[in-house]
């Protein structure tokens, strides 16, 4: 038998050719055949009754008779793939292609292309007549094990048996080329098409998009004569994977407006992401009753969608909907109810509920823990942390990676712990990575251990030179102790290094809108009457005894006016200002911000909460902080 990773090359006769029109059936059927009982078979013990039936009045010998019997076995339910080799194999020298054919077919829906490739060559050696059923499936497996050589041997003999300008053919070759990286000659085989069908212009799309090719992307798109849900849903997914999300639900409504096509789970799935990134909930929203009106049962997939998606824009109650909706719960539908849970602060939510996955009987996964550990990371929760890293590997095997000792870093390092953290670090049998370093840089940052904040902070830019996190984190860490030289030192060697801080930004949806914002904005249509509302949120903010915390001006000012001057506009206040002056009293205020939320603004939008008696919800790199008369989710703890 043949390895994947070592194919060789074809060689044997080239088959005699056969017309184009030649079809995969077996000659017409012999008289007085037991064939008919076949499909009065229910399970595969009555299937071999029959089949030995036919043995014994040597039917099987018959092609036709062979190869609906092989069909059966193969490709029914009820059959057996054992049982269709060896029919295969009771023609030791010229087995009939129908039942070559059949066997091809049933190893490529079985993801096992190898076998369909090794039967492929039994017939070039026993000179086995091949159609264009034969190409087709050995096409299929080519691309399933991406053996672009072998495959370009195929297209050679389609070419000699005069089958290139087959439809289904044709369209195995240009999947074939796209996915292999040959956009090219996956180009010249559509181009020589006279009529490409949607399945060929859906497999030059799928090969732009995989090549990131844009241009041509959206060139062949716009020139396609018809559109399938599958050609909408790569555009989406294509927008989806370069980050380009608000694009990627603008595709999704002129979809809808086309009415070319209805929408499917790959649709609503994928959207559900892009909305999930945005923190889009009117969107998210319409997708669920959209779900609910065209009675779309909720499956694992669809159903973690919707919870994930809930859960980022911070509707805790939507996300439980969605969960208590779900009847088949998979492993990864209670994973998103648990990170919702922690994600929002309901830390003890969430360990309830891993418990009663566990009593469900449903065994967890690394992600369950991961999410469970955050739970108690998050919510403080330090004894429990030590027992769930403790059971994952005592009771269910499951041994920890570096994730999960990313979250007892951060459980310790958060508690001020920071003997404990630098313990996991040493004893773990795996380097740390920059999410761990990160950790500990942002707990160091709040318990002001400036001297380990550096160390890790030198350790983040070692790891990841190019990420402009770490050099950030590293001049808070010396601004915040006063070490303008240090802070001049990383903001050096940014510039040297060319790498350049993303500004924080953010947004807020309104009617279905996303709206954007960075510090100090002036760009807005309504930037009067947000400015107009900041001034009067920092006065009610001074009747209530709020003080600008002006340690979080990581800048070397001096002014005290100019620093608070700075804190007032920031990002997440715009957007909240704008909520303020854009929705009715007592109405939600969802903010999406990019980065962390600094301690100011932490302390103001608790006051604002109070103030204006809305619920004000922000969702930063982190997680989520639900404001709500006077105080956070998070309980200051961060």
């Amino acid at each position: 038998m043949l390895s994947a990773a070592s194919i060789p090359v074809l060689s044997a006769p080239v088959p005699v050719s056969i017309p184009a029109t030649s079809v995969a059936k077996p000659p017409p059927p012999p008289p007085n055949t037991n064939l008919s009982l076949l499909h009065l078979c229910t399970h595969l013990q009555e299937a071999t009754q029959v089949h030995a039936l036919m043995v014994k009045t040597s039917q099987t010998a018959d092609p036709y008779s062979a190869g609906r019997l092989a069909e059966f076995y193969a490709l029914s339910d009820r059959g057996s793939l054992e049982h269709a080799e060896k029919i295969l194999d009771s023609f030791p020298h010229h087995p009939p292609t129908f039942v070559c054919n059949t066997l091809m077919r049933a190893y490529s829906e079985r993801r096992n292309p190898l076998l369909s490739i090794n039967l492929y060559r039994r017939m070039l050696v026993d000179a086995v007549e091949a159609d264009r059923f034969t190409f087709t499936f050995t096409l299929k497996a080519c691309t399933q094990l991406c053996a672009l050589a072998i495959g370009m041997q195929i297209h050679a003999q389609v070419v000699k048996h005069g089958l290139e300008s087959n439809a289904h053919i044709r369209n195995k070759l240009i999947h074939l080329y796209a996915v292999s990286g040959r956009i090219r000659d996956a180009r010249k085989v559509f181009d020589g098409s006279t009529e490409p069908d949607v399945v060929a212009w859906n497999s030059m799309l799928q090969g732009y998009a995989d090549m990131d090719d844009g241009e041509n992307l959206h060139n062949l798109f716009d020139s396609m004569p018809a559109r399938d849900v599958v050609s909408w849903n790569t555009m989406i997914a294509y927008y989806i994977e370069a980050g380009e999300f608000e694009e990627a639900i603008l595709m999704f409504r002129l979809m809808q407006q086309s009415s070319e096509c209805g929408l499917n789970r790959v649709t609503l799935i994928s959207v559900l992401s892009a909305v999930t990134q945005l923190g889009a909930l009117g969107q998210g929203q319409w997708v669920h009753a959209y779900i609910k009106r065209h009675a779309i049962e909720l499956d694992e997939n669809l159903s973690s969608a919707l919870i994930n998606m809930y859960s980022k824009c911070g509707c805790i109650e939507g996300a439980i909907y969605s969960f208590e909706t779900t009847h088949r719960r998979s492993v990864d539908t209670w994973n998103a109810m648990i990170g919702c849970f922690t994600a929002n602060g309901c830390s003890l939510r969430a360990i309830d509920l891993f418990s009663k996955m566990e009593a469900s009987g449903l065994m967890p996964n690394k992600i369950t823990f991961t999410c469970v550990l955050n739970a108690c990371s998050h919510g403080g929760l330090v004894d429990r942390g030590i027992r769930y890293f403790e059971k994952m590997s005592n009771v269910y095997g499951i041994e920890p990676d570096v994730g999960h000792y990313g979250c007892m870093v951060d459980l310790f390092s958060r508690a001020g712990l920071f003997e404990k953290a630098e313990e996991i670090i040493q004893r773990m049998p795996i380097e740390p990575d920059k999410v761990m370093w990160k950790a500990v840089v942002g707990a160091c940052r709040v318990n002001k251990n400036y001297e380990l904040g550096e160390k890790a902070g030198l350790k983040l830019i070692e790891i990841d030179p190019d990420d402009n996190a770490g050099y950030v984190l590293l001049s808070n860490i010396y601004a915040m102790s006063n070490n303008w030289n240090g802070v001049y030192r990383v903001r050096k060697l940014m510039h040297d290094r060319g790498i350049k801080k993303v500004p924080g930004c953010s947004s807020i949806e309104l009617d279905g809108l996303v709206h954007e914002f960075i510090a100090g904005d002036a760009a807005h249509a309504r930037k009067k009457e947000i400015y107009k509302m900041l001034d009067e949120m920092a006065q009610k903010l001074k009747r209530a005894g709020y003080e600008p915390d002006t340690t979080q001006v990581l800048l070397d000012i001096e002014e005290a006016d100019v620093k608070e001057s700075s804190l007032a506009l920031h990002s997440e206040k715009l957007a909240v200002a704008y909520g303020l002056i854009s929705t009715s009293p007592g109405a939600t205020i969802r903010v999406v911000k990019n980065l962390r939320i600094c301690g100011d603004c932490h302390s103001a939008l608790k006051l604002l909460s109070q103030i204006y008696d809305r619920n004000i919800i922000v969702r930063d790199a982190n997680r989520f902080h639900h404001f709500n008369r006077g105080s956070c989710s998070c309980m200051d703890y961060w």
